[in-house]
């Protein structure tokens, strides 16, 4: 039992390492669109990167937060945006927002896997479960948007966003309930996630929305 509870563990923070990468890559690319300084790169970054995690990590009373726990993190992710902007500037890069969506998208499957797999460890109901991983994959890229002066991309994108990390949430608890490995479940919540969030995009495919009223209305 101690064995498989360790190995748990350490395949949620593989999975978290990555999804950090891929979010706080995200928000280097949103900081420098908006041309922000260094301070604000690396602020944006870091909210990105830790933002959903450390909801998540409230919420479920867990202690210490995964940035707190892994410090080694908080260096990382200055290394990364000084090596970012130090590139793109030597080669006179713009970002664009389609740029900022691939990591992003990769981000959100990966802490959507990781955040319902961690609630589920601490034994928490499925449908928790499954809003921590929504919490985890949602909040860091909503605080990247609201410091980046932008109405959040999950509430104005209309392409689904939130509800992608819902179906993949959903698709680790029915690997959970099937008996399938641990990486059997984290993977099909990545693919599932990810896939859809790549497939809205590559299709431009559109929830819909609130439509203006028409001329002659009161």
């Amino acid at each position: 039992m101690h064995d498989s509870t360790r190995l748990l563990s350490g395949a949620v923070v593989g999975v978290e390492a990555v999804a950090t990468l891929a979010f706080a890559l995200s928000g280097v690319l949103a900081a420098a669109r908006k041309r922000l300084d260094a301070v604000g790169v690396c602020v944006v970054a870091g909210l990105t990167a830790f933002g959903g995690g450390t909801l998540r990590d409230l919420l479920l009373d867990r202690r210490p937060y995964y940035w707190v726990e892994h410090p080694g993190w908080i260096w990382v992710i200055l290394g990364l945006c000084v090596v970012a902007m130090r590139w793109m500037r030597a080669r006179h890069i713009v970002p664009t927002e389609r740029a900022m969506q691939w990591p992003d998208a990769l981000g959100l499957g990966l802490f959507t896997a990781g955040g319902t797999q961690m609630a589920l460890g601490l034994g928490m109901p499925a449908a928790v479960a499954v809003l921590m991983g929504i919490i985890s994959a949602v909040f860091g890229g909503v605080l990247r948007d609201i410091v980046c002066n932008e109405i959040p991309t999950a509430f104005r994108d209309h392409r689904p966003y939130a509800l992608c990390s819902f179906i993949g949430a959903w698709a680790l608890v029915g690997a959970q309930a099937l008996r399938a490995p641990v990486w059997a479940g984290l993977t099909v919540a990545v693919v599932v996630a990810t896939g859809l969030r790549l497939l809205a995009l590559l299709t431009d495919y559109r929830l819909p929305r609130w439509l203006p009223p028409p001329a002659d209305a009161e």
